[in-house]
């Protein structure tokens, strides 16, 4: 069994921002591998559960907000007795150009307080993290602002080719593992 949770916040206040992305990516999955979501209160979360690859899977959306992941995080994994190696979390990046996405084994935060939530609630780096790049606000723009608002009309003309490619690495991250999906994903691309 594998977890994938995307991490956003919720309400339709956020729905469309770019902190949101990593909800985005594991909505979809859930849309085109036909696994429902849930309100889970045991789970703070919205999850489902279904196949990919032939493999089982949960698909989860914590509700606790991006800086509580962790809460959320950490209950699914003890819910359905899932080891952080299994866990692949789908996140926003400040510091990678827009569109660019890369997959890693573990780690720190990076600033991302999501994950510094999960970091933080299972006192482990040891998961793996797909990071896709929103790209950094101009200088005079608050970054927590930057990060809660939408996609300019340019960003949004290469949504769609970024959120296909991570589709296809969550997939090959639940077929082949971290390290076969690395070597496939992170190469540099533009969003075009």
């Amino acid at each position: 069994m594998k977890l994938i949770v995307g991490l956003g916040n919720p309400g339709s206040k956020y729905l469309e921002s770019r902190h949101n992305i990593g909800f985005s990516v594991v909505k979809a999955l859930g849309r085109i591998h036909k696994i429902a979501f849930k309100k889970d209160g045991d789970t703070f979360s919205l999850s489902g559960k279904g196949r990919i690859a032939g493999q089982s899977v949960i698909l989860g959306l914590p509700l606790t907000f991006m800086n509580l992941s962790g809460i959320a995080v950490r209950a699914l994994l003890k819910k359905h007795k899932i080891s952080p190696d299994k866990l692949l979390v789908v996140c926003d990046d400040l510091d990678l150009e827009f569109g660019r996405q890369k997959l890693k084994p573990h780690g720190s935060s990076g600033g991302q307080r999501g994950l510094q939530s999960i970091i933080e609630s299972l006192k482990n780096e040891g998961f793996p993290r797909l990071r896709i790049g929103i790209g950094r606000p101009l200088r005079e723009a608050q970054a927590s602002e930057y990060v809660l608002s939408p996609f300019n009309k340019k960003e949004k003309e290469g949504l769609d080719r970024i959120l296909e490619k991570a589709l296809v690495c969550c997939v090959s991250w639940v077929r082949e593992g971290t390290s076969k999906s690395m070597n496939l994903f992170n190469r540099k691309e533009k969003a075009g």
